[in-house]
């Protein structure tokens, strides 16, 4: 098992406030970087107006730690494009990195399309697009993630994914892939060059897939101590869990347990990791007895060490990130969703987890919220 020294406390603090008024500003996705001799911190998000219904994706920075956050910028390849017949072609999902080697920001979401202002799923394919951050500031054009065969799946994302930077500067990218739209998806995962202009699948790994629902999606991956782990949200009431040696080949996943071997109910939602010197930490929501009514439980968000020996979460480590407001039991509709989070290594001794909350019965309004892991 590895060894992990437990959190000390948690805050949480308010980036903007957007219950009351204002935007609400959803997908919030921090990553560090050098700047001035110190570390900043930049963060894309962009507004919600209903279920999956996004705006243009924006940017904001931080000089501070995240005491104080710039007021957000659009990112101006990473709009909607008007189509044929109505049709809009957006961007959402979108994750930033800090590529050391080539000293851009690499931002990678993935298409979306709309009519009349709601999500629409048309024959047009689903595949991942990215924007680069020059090291002058300057955002590049949109740029497809191109597939590296001639037989091009009609779907394939890494929406909200977690990836590795890999020593010689290539990059290991989670894929959900799917060769129709209505179909299961699977997950695997590649290596991609990056010369801080075009990123261009090299190398692609073994697949794993699941037969309910929409399969397997927004896979996420994690590396320590020479390992490489994926976390994968699923439909069947489990999220998903494997491992390996390269970064491509995967073992056999399984469904999310504690050590004791009882599995977690999951509901269709996302989970992050934490990897540090401090050890291997999993952010995750949960069915809980306070939050029985809320929609696929999406508040509050817990964290717990894994034991990277057996994949499982140790029960008495839990704690809760940010925890639920509202009453999950009898007032469920008025509870905050939290399902789109992020993670960040901020500093050695602190992690972060973002989040736009949610409030669909109340307008779709809600925070956005940062919360500080301090480790013990």
């Amino acid at each position: 098992m590895n060894q992990v020294t437990g959190v000390r406390e948690i805050t949480v603090e308010i980036i903007w406030e957007g219950r009351k008024a204002g935007t609400t500003w959803f997908h919030p996705r921090a990553c560090a970087f050098p700047h001035q001799d110190s570390t900043a911190f930049l963060m894309t998000c962009q507004s919600i107006g209903g279920s999956d219904v996004f705006g243009q994706v924006h940017w904001s920075w931080s000089s501070d730690r995240g005491q104080t956050w710039s007021n957000p910028e659009l990112i101006p390849s990473l709009g909607r494009l008007n189509l044929a017949d109505g049709l809009q072609e957006g961007v959402c999902d979108v994750v930033p990195e800090y590529h050391a080697a080539t000293g851009t920001i690499l931002a990678i979401g993935h298409n979306v399309y709309y009519r009349d202002n709601v999500l629409t799923k048309p024959s047009e394919d689903r595949f991942p697009v990215y924007a680069v951050r020059t090291p002058g500031g300057k955002w590049r054009g949109r740029t497809k993630l191109a597939w590296p065969t001639a037989n091009v799946p009609a779907i394939y994302t890494c929406g909200c994914a977690q990836r590795v930077n890999l020593p010689d500067g290539c990059i290991l990218i989670p894929l959900s892939v799917g060769d129709h739209p209505d179909a299961p998806r699977s997950v695997c995962s590649v290596v991609c060059s990056f010369d801080g202009t075009d990123l261009t699948i090299e190398e692609m790994g073994n697949s794993l897939s699941l037969d309910v629902g929409r399969g397997l999606l927004e896979p996420t991956l994690a590396a320590l101590d020479g390992t490489t782990y994926m976390t994968i949200r699923a439909e069947d009431g489990h999220g998903y869990v494997t491992s390996s040696d390269d970064g491509l080949l995967w073992r056999e996943m399984q469904p999310w347990c504690w050590d004791d071997g009882e599995p977690l109910a999951m509901s269709t939602t996302q989970q992050r990791w934490i990897a540090n010197d401090h050890g291997l930490f999993l952010v995750y929501t949960r069915r809980a007895v306070d939050n029985i009514n809320v929609m696929r439980w999406r508040a509050p968000l817990y964290i717990a060490p894994v034991d990277t020996d057996t994949l499982r979460l140790t029960r008495t480590g839990e704690r809760s990130v940010i925890p639920l407001s509202g009453d999950g039991v009898n007032d469920a509709d008025h509870v905050a969703r939290m399902g789109n989070f992020h993670t960040v290594n901020a500093s050695p001794d602190e992690a972060w987890v973002t989040v736009g909350e949610t409030l669909p019965n109340d307008g779709w309004k809600g925070n956005t919220l940062l919360a500080r892991i301090r480790w013990a």
